[in-house]
């Protein structure tokens, strides 16, 4: 069996979620945090390896709330998105107190990483589907010695993403009749409202979107070469940054749709039913328990997880 990497993104601030600790926050009857049903139905696809991306100061409650549980179950590896990890020659600006975005964080695996790896957000729940044909197209379809990176990402509809409590960030996707991606645009502050969906761009402005779009939700599939572009990449993005923005980020969803738009990348969207939820917000952890015991009593899961 070919080797593939889960690759979990667990380094976010929570700021929203009240300054707690929302990717550890309990969902499950026995205590199991969303990370849990997602690294279960990873395995469950043939995943065989685990990576989290975590900040250093969450490693203690990080490996006593789920890491040393996982690494009863299959190989864990722990990589550290720092603010500080910088290329040489570059230094962190006056007033930055955040690191560099989802493309940092997934670059602080290269040399960790030896195989094809999906990469997902630690507070999102996917559903089976996707991980099962993602991880047969990376096992089966995926050429990584390509010229051009030949990628794969979980497609879902707009309107199984969003949240009862606030906005919410998407990558709208356009895609192409074959099923490749043609474009990912980063979308803020997408609600649905009493006169229908309401969607900004990064400078604010309002743009129109269908309940109906693809969208990414970070969960995308990638050979291991990628990660040679993600290092390449990274100091002409910080080149890029205008003077007294602190806040700018290196993001994979812009990363790849560069590539797109050059030719240097194909993108084959894989689509899934599944309705996403998550913990974006304190309000939403009652609907996330909720839905977990729904998917329980519908024979989905098991109330002991990993029994």
């Amino acid at each position: 069996m070919k080797e593939t990497a889960l690759v979990i993104m667990a380094a976010g601030i929570g700021s929203r979620f009240g300054g707690g600790i929302k990717q550890l926050a309990p969902v499950g009857p026995n205590g199991e945090i969303i990370m849990d049903y997602s690294i279960h139905d990873a395995m469950e696809a043939g995943f065989n390896k685990v990576i989290f991306i975590i900040r250093r100061d969450l490693e203690e409650d990080f490996k006593a709330i789920i890491g040393r549980r996982i690494e009863k179950l299959l190989p864990v590896q722990y990589a550290y998105q720092e603010l500080t990890a910088l290329p040489e020659g570059y230094s962190v600006p006056a007033g930055r107190t955040k690191p560099w975005g989802t493309g940092q964080a997934v670059l602080t695996i290269k040399g960790m990483a030896d195989c094809p790896f999906l990469v997902i957000n630690a507070d999102d729940y996917y559903g089976k589907e996707c991980f099962k044909r993602i991880h047969d197209y990376m096992t089966g379809q995926m050429d990584e010695q390509s010229e051009v990176y030949d990628l794969c990402m979980g497609g879902f509809v707009l309107s199984n993403t969003l949240s009862e409590n606030g906005a919410v960030t998407r990558g709208v996707c356009q895609v192409a009749e074959d099923g490749t991606l043609k474009t990912v645009t980063e979308t803020y502050d997408i609600r649905m409202e009493a006169d229908g969906l309401h969607a900004a761009d990064e400078a604010g402005n309002p743009v129109s979107i269908s309940p109906s779009q693809p969208v990414s939700m970070n969960m995308w599939g990638l050979p291991v070469g990628f990660l040679d572009e993600l290092e390449a990449g990274f100091p002409v993005f910080l080149d890029g940054i205008k003077e007294g923005d602190i806040k700018a980020e290196y993001l994979l969803p812009k990363i790849i749709d560069d590539l797109v738009q050059s030719g240097r990348a194909r993108v084959r969207v894989l689509n899934t039913p599944d309705k996403w939820f998550g913990v974006t917000y304190q309000e939403d952890k009652q609907a996330v328990v909720d839905a977990i015991r729904g998917l329980i009593q519908a024979g989905v899961y098991k109330e002991k997880l990993f029994d």
